[in-house]
C-alpha cells in the first residue's frame, strides 16, 4: 500500500511539473514577426522561437507597462543570458544589441504583443523598445 501511495504521488508530480513547463504557441501576425521571429514559444521561464533559437529569463520584474501612455497589465521578463540572436532570413531579434529585457501585454481582441529592449534598467514604456512582433493568442 505504501508503495503504491508513494508511485501514485510521484506520477501526479512528475504530470503537474510537465504541464507546468509546456509553453504557449503563439502563431505570428505582423509582417516584422512572420519575417524575423515567426510562430514563438512563451512561458514564464523562457521564449523559443520557430528556428529553435530560445532566450531564457532570470526573473520577471514588472506586471504592468505603459504602452502609449496607457498603463496595461504585462509581463516584463528580465534575459538570463543577453543576446540578439539570428532568427529567420539572417534577421536579427532586435539588430542594435543585445535583449535585456522582453515584455509582453494583450495587443488587442485575441492578440499579444510582444517587445524586446537592450536598456540596463527594466523598461518602463513601450517607447523604449527596439523591436515589437504582434501574434495570435493560443487557442
Amino acid at each position: 500500500m505504501r508503495r503504491f501511495l508513494l508511485s501514485s504521488f510521484l506520477a501526479i508530480l512528475t504530470a503537474s511539473a510537465a504541464s507546468a513547463q509546456q509553453a504557449d504557441h503563439y502563431t505570428a501576425t505582423s509582417n516584422t514577426a512572420m519575417s524575423i521571429t515567426g510562430d514563438v514559444w512563451l512561458d514564464d521561464f523562457s521564449i523559443k522561437f520557430e528556428n529553435g533559437e530560445v532566450l531564457e529569463f532570470s526573473d520577471l520584474v514588472a506586471d504592468h507597462f505603459s504602452v502609449d501612455g496607457r498603463t496595461v497589465p504585462a509581463s516584463v521578463y528580465r534575459v538570463k543570458e543577453p543576446a540578439d540572436p539570428e532568427l529567420q532570413n539572417g534577421n536579427q531579434l532586435c539588430g542594435s544589441g543585445d535583449v535585456t529585457f522582453v515584455a509582453s501585454w494583450a495587443g488587442g481582441s485575441e492578440m499579444t504583443a510582444i517587445a524586446v529592449f537592450t536598456s540596463k534598467r527594466a523598461p518602463k514604456s513601450s517607447a523604449e523598445m527596439c523591436a515589437l512582433y504582434n501574434y495570435e493568442d493560443p487557442k
